[in-house]
């Protein structure tokens, strides 16, 4: 594959030149709720209860497809029915994060509290509709490197809103370091209004009820829908339970001091936003079978590094070595696993089900902490690590059996699930 002819057509290509900058206008909110937050708490001297509580700020995150419907259903009077969204609530966004900033964690916890809520729900809101947007835009054979493009202007905002905010905190204070990234998001609503309307258009929903009901009854209809239920929950699963307590294990585990291993997953990220990068250019090339089975099998093998490192002991080399393999391989895998729910999506209801099918797939990072917990106190960490090399499997397994009915990319066929209410562009025809 030679990607230096690539890299230029992805350059002057617009679906997949905004792709970077919505990701990072969509990766920005979320640490201003969490991990920055309690930094501010922290820092104003707020109690450890009171910060235990400000982590169910968070909920929306995981609740969003509740409300998804009515983004499906309801249509802007401005800029259609994706970018409209996306331009209303990333101003709410905005505003909420100024209200935040005005509001003292000392006298007014409880008010700080409300409004990082609100922050949140809008956040996830805007996730909602740009995953839509994501979603409608991009052809089938630009999804997986768009998705990957997508992840790393995520990942690199999170890097902004977290480590960088801490360090400008230290310098003008709390207040303006929260108003600078308020007023960074408004300035991104340039991005939105220059994006380019999406390429499968297709009509809302009529009613309230078929917003509800029918993005649901559409999915179940379809041949193996069950058997894409079960890669949704399955194919990230064994990266879920491998990373669940991967800190623990590095610090108490090995013997790793926290510097350490804060530096090496500092690297881990670098790792990842180029497996993602890699990953989907592959995807361009081989399609998103072939990805899917190659690249879940690598973050399946991936898990076994942390077997060698168990039984190898404390070792600087390998630790880098093992974590670097590992964010490699799962940025690929995340690269493949969006661009396969953005193709199991009806353009008439993309925003309840990507939400629905996102938020599955992350029961296995929610649930995954206490029974691994429970295994590793049985077994230890060697077999521990070894198991969720075999709890991978089953994902692939799935993979494999609804491989038919996955579009295969830009050798196969590359028309959505089920047919769209308006017909949708054939590719290279704009």
């Amino acid at each position: 594959m030679n990607i230096s002819k690539f890299i230029p057509l992805v350059l002057l290509n617009r679906r997949l030149a905004v792709m970077f900058p919505l990701g990072f206008l969509s990766g920005l909110p979320l640490a201003l709720t969490a991990g920055t937050l309690q930094a501010w708490l922290t820092v104003e001297g707020v109690d450890l209860k009171t910060i235990g509580i400000f982590t169910l700020v968070g909920l929306p995150y995981t609740l969003k497809f509740l409300w998804a419907p009515v983004i499906d259903r309801l249509v802007p009077p401005w800029l259609g029915r994706r970018r409209g969204w996306m331009v209303l609530t990333q101003l709410c966004v905005a505003l909420g994060v100024v209200l935040m900033a005005v509001t003292s964690p000392r006298q007014h916890p409880e008010l700080l509290a409300a409004f990082a809520l609100l922050v949140a729900f809008l956040a996830a809101s805007l996730d909602i509709v740009f995953d839509a947007y994501r979603t409608e835009t991009l052809e089938s054979q630009e999804r997986g490197f768009g998705a990957a493009v997508w992840v790393n202007g995520y990942r690199i905002a999170l890097l902004v809103a977290g480590a960088g905010a801490l360090v400008v905190a230290d310098l003008v204070g709390w207040q303006t370091t929260y108003l600078l990234l308020a007023g960074l998001m408004v300035i991104g609503t340039a991005v939105i209004v220059l994006s380019p309307e999406p390429s499968r258009v297709a009509e809302a929903p009529k009613t309230m009820g078929e917003a509800i009901g029918a993005p649901l009854a559409e999915f179940f209809t379809r041949p193996h829908a069950v058997g894409f239920l079960a890669v949704i929950v399955l194919y990230k699963l064994g990266d879920a339970f491998a990373s669940s307590l991967q800190t623990a294990f590095l610090i108490g585990g090995i013997g790793f001091t926290a510097g350490e291993v804060g530096y090496v997953k500092g690297i881990g990220i670098l790792a990842t936003l180029l497996g993602a990068l890699f990953g989907g250019l592959l995807m361009a090339r081989m399609g998103l079978v072939q990805a899917l089975l190659l690249f879940g099998l690598l973050q399946a093998v991936s898990n076994l590094g942390f077997v060698v490192l168990a039984w190898a002991g404390k070792s600087a080399a390998l630790l880098a070595g093992v974590v670097m393999v590992e964010n490699i391989t799962g940025g690929m895998g995340t690269a493949a696993f969006v661009a396969l729910v953005m193709s199991l999506c009806d353009p008439r209801y993309t925003a309840t089900q990507f939400a629905l099918l996102s938020s599955l797939e992350a029961l296995g990072r929610v649930f995954a902490g206490r029974p691994s917990a429970d295994v590793v106190a049985a077994v230890g960490w060697g077999q521990f690590f070894l198991l969720t090399f075999v709890v991978a499997l089953p994902g692939l397994w799935a993979v494999w059996r609804v491989r038919e009915r996955i579009s295969f990319g830009p050798t196969g066929p590359v028309a959505p699930v089920v047919p769209a209410v308006v017909p949708v562009q054939p590719a290279g025809t704009r």
